[in-house]
Protein backbone atom coordinates (compact mmCIF):
# COMPACT_ATOMS: atom_id res chain seq x y z
CA UNK A 1 0.00 0.00 0.00
CA UNK A 2 1.22 3.46 -0.88
CA UNK A 3 1.33 6.17 1.75
CA UNK A 4 -0.11 9.57 1.07
CA UNK A 5 0.11 12.94 2.72
CA UNK A 6 -2.94 13.47 4.90
CA UNK A 7 -2.14 16.96 6.16
CA UNK A 8 0.13 19.84 5.17
CA UNK A 9 0.71 22.60 7.71
CA UNK A 10 1.51 25.93 6.05
CA UNK A 11 2.16 29.03 8.13
CA UNK A 12 5.92 29.28 8.58
CA UNK A 13 7.54 31.82 6.24
CA UNK A 14 10.94 30.08 6.07
CA UNK A 15 12.38 26.57 6.31
CA UNK A 16 11.21 24.32 9.15
CA UNK A 17 14.14 22.78 11.06
CA UNK A 18 12.45 20.69 13.73
CA UNK A 19 9.16 19.08 14.69
CA UNK A 20 8.00 17.10 17.74
CA UNK A 21 4.81 15.27 18.71
CA UNK A 22 2.99 15.85 21.99
CA UNK A 23 2.49 12.69 24.06
CA UNK A 24 -1.24 12.61 23.21
CA UNK A 25 -0.50 12.51 19.48
CA UNK A 26 -3.01 15.30 18.86
CA UNK A 27 -0.48 18.12 18.58
CA UNK A 28 2.90 18.83 17.03
CA UNK A 29 5.23 21.76 17.54
CA UNK A 30 7.49 23.01 14.75
CA UNK A 31 10.53 25.29 14.81
CA UNK A 32 11.60 27.42 11.87
CA UNK A 33 14.22 29.74 10.43
CA UNK A 34 11.50 32.43 10.63
CA UNK A 35 12.36 32.70 14.39
CA UNK A 36 9.03 31.17 15.49
CA UNK A 37 7.73 27.89 16.84
CA UNK A 38 4.16 26.88 16.13
CA UNK A 39 1.88 24.42 17.87
CA UNK A 40 -0.45 22.63 15.49
CA UNK A 41 -3.71 20.83 16.22
CA UNK A 42 -3.58 17.70 14.05
CA UNK A 43 -7.34 17.13 14.33
CA UNK A 44 -8.17 20.48 12.71
CA UNK A 45 -4.93 21.21 10.82
CA UNK A 46 -4.81 24.67 12.40
CA UNK A 47 -2.06 26.54 14.18
CA UNK A 48 -3.12 26.86 17.83
CA UNK A 49 -0.23 29.02 19.02
CA UNK A 50 2.74 30.90 17.61
CA UNK A 51 5.69 31.25 19.97
CA UNK A 52 7.68 34.43 19.34
CA UNK A 53 10.75 35.70 21.14
CA UNK A 54 13.89 34.17 19.64
CA UNK A 55 16.12 36.53 17.65
CA UNK A 56 17.43 33.85 15.25
CA UNK A 57 16.34 30.53 13.75
CA UNK A 58 14.74 27.93 16.01
CA UNK A 59 16.90 24.86 15.51
CA UNK A 60 15.15 22.30 17.71
CA UNK A 61 11.85 21.87 19.57
CA UNK A 62 10.62 19.28 22.05
CA UNK A 63 7.76 18.78 24.49
CA UNK A 64 8.48 18.18 28.16
CA UNK A 65 7.01 14.69 28.79
CA UNK A 66 3.31 14.70 29.72
CA UNK A 67 3.03 18.50 29.96
CA UNK A 68 2.15 21.56 27.91
CA UNK A 69 5.70 22.90 28.14
CA UNK A 70 7.82 23.19 24.99
CA UNK A 71 11.57 23.75 24.92
CA UNK A 72 13.09 25.57 21.95
CA UNK A 73 16.69 26.39 21.13
CA UNK A 74 18.00 28.93 18.72
CA UNK A 75 20.83 30.45 16.77
CA UNK A 76 20.55 33.34 19.25
CA UNK A 77 22.45 31.13 21.80
CA UNK A 78 19.44 30.62 24.09
CA UNK A 79 17.09 27.88 25.21
CA UNK A 80 13.52 28.86 26.06
CA UNK A 81 10.67 27.11 27.89
CA UNK A 82 7.14 27.95 26.75
CA UNK A 83 3.65 27.26 28.03
CA UNK A 84 1.86 26.43 24.79
CA UNK A 85 -1.57 27.04 26.34
CA UNK A 86 -0.80 30.74 26.84
CA UNK A 87 1.97 31.10 24.24
CA UNK A 88 4.15 32.82 26.82
CA UNK A 89 7.83 32.21 27.44
CA UNK A 90 8.19 30.90 31.00
CA UNK A 91 11.98 30.94 31.16
CA UNK A 92 15.02 31.64 28.98
CA UNK A 93 18.27 29.82 29.71
CA UNK A 94 21.54 31.58 28.91
CA UNK A 95 25.07 30.19 28.85
CA UNK A 96 25.88 28.88 25.38
CA UNK A 97 28.51 30.84 23.47
CA UNK A 98 27.33 29.82 20.00
CA UNK A 99 24.22 28.67 18.18
CA UNK A 100 22.25 26.06 20.14
CA UNK A 101 21.59 23.07 17.87
CA UNK A 102 19.40 20.69 19.85
CA UNK A 103 17.30 20.27 23.00
CA UNK A 104 16.09 17.07 24.63
CA UNK A 105 14.35 16.22 27.93
CA UNK A 106 15.04 13.17 30.06
CA UNK A 107 12.07 10.81 30.51
CA UNK A 108 11.02 12.36 33.84
CA UNK A 109 11.14 15.88 32.41
CA UNK A 110 13.30 17.30 35.18
CA UNK A 111 16.50 17.63 33.14
CA UNK A 112 16.98 19.33 29.78
CA UNK A 113 19.98 18.77 27.54
CA UNK A 114 21.18 21.36 25.00
CA UNK A 115 24.03 21.16 22.48
CA UNK A 116 25.82 23.89 20.54
CA UNK A 117 27.89 24.63 17.46
CA UNK A 118 31.12 24.85 19.50
CA UNK A 119 30.85 21.21 20.57
CA UNK A 120 29.48 22.04 23.99
CA UNK A 121 26.52 20.64 25.83
CA UNK A 122 24.72 21.66 28.98
CA UNK A 123 22.39 19.80 31.29
CA UNK A 124 19.82 22.07 32.91
CA UNK A 125 17.90 21.25 36.08
CA UNK A 126 14.34 22.28 35.23
CA UNK A 127 13.16 22.24 38.86
CA UNK A 128 15.72 24.85 39.96
CA UNK A 129 16.05 26.48 36.51
CA UNK A 130 19.82 26.27 36.68
CA UNK A 131 22.73 24.77 34.79
CA UNK A 132 23.58 21.40 36.34
CA UNK A 133 26.72 20.88 34.27
CA UNK A 134 28.34 21.95 31.05
CA UNK A 135 31.16 20.37 29.12
CA UNK A 136 32.86 20.97 25.81
CA UNK A 137 33.35 17.83 23.73
CA UNK A 138 34.39 19.88 20.65
CA UNK A 139 36.01 21.30 18.65
CA UNK A 140 33.35 20.05 16.24
CA UNK A 141 29.65 20.93 16.62
CA UNK A 142 27.53 18.77 18.90
CA UNK A 143 24.59 18.20 16.59
CA UNK A 144 22.18 16.36 18.82
CA UNK A 145 22.09 14.52 22.12
CA UNK A 146 19.85 12.23 24.08
CA UNK A 147 19.50 10.76 27.54
CA UNK A 148 19.38 7.01 28.05
CA UNK A 149 16.22 5.65 29.73
CA UNK A 150 17.78 5.80 33.21
CA UNK A 151 18.76 9.46 32.78
CA UNK A 152 22.32 8.63 33.88
CA UNK A 153 24.04 8.78 30.49
CA UNK A 154 24.02 11.16 27.55
CA UNK A 155 25.06 10.38 23.97
CA UNK A 156 26.48 13.20 21.86
CA UNK A 157 27.06 12.77 18.11
CA UNK A 158 29.49 15.17 16.47
CA UNK A 159 30.65 16.43 13.08
CA UNK A 160 33.96 14.57 13.56
CA UNK A 161 32.14 11.22 12.96
CA UNK A 162 32.27 10.34 16.66
CA UNK A 163 29.72 9.46 19.29
CA UNK A 164 30.61 10.35 22.88
CA UNK A 165 28.97 8.81 25.93
CA UNK A 166 28.91 11.10 28.95
CA UNK A 167 28.23 9.81 32.47
CA UNK A 168 26.24 12.32 34.48
CA UNK A 169 27.21 10.83 37.85
CA UNK A 170 30.85 10.50 36.81
CA UNK A 171 30.88 14.00 35.30
CA UNK A 172 32.99 13.02 32.31
CA UNK A 173 33.06 11.40 28.89
CA UNK A 174 33.18 7.65 29.52
CA UNK A 175 33.58 6.43 25.98
CA UNK A 176 34.13 7.71 22.46
CA UNK A 177 33.04 5.70 19.45
CA UNK A 178 34.60 6.64 16.09
CA UNK A 179 32.94 5.79 12.80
Amino acid sequence: AQGCCSLTLLEHTQAVWSVAFHDTGDFVVSGSMDHTAKMWDLNTGRCRQTLRGHMDSINSVTFMPYTNIVATCSGDKTVSLWDVRSGLCQQTLYGHLNSVNHVSFDKRGDMLLSTDADGGFKIWDIRTVSERCGINVGPFPANKASFDLSGNYVTIPSDDSSLKIYGITEGKVLSELKG
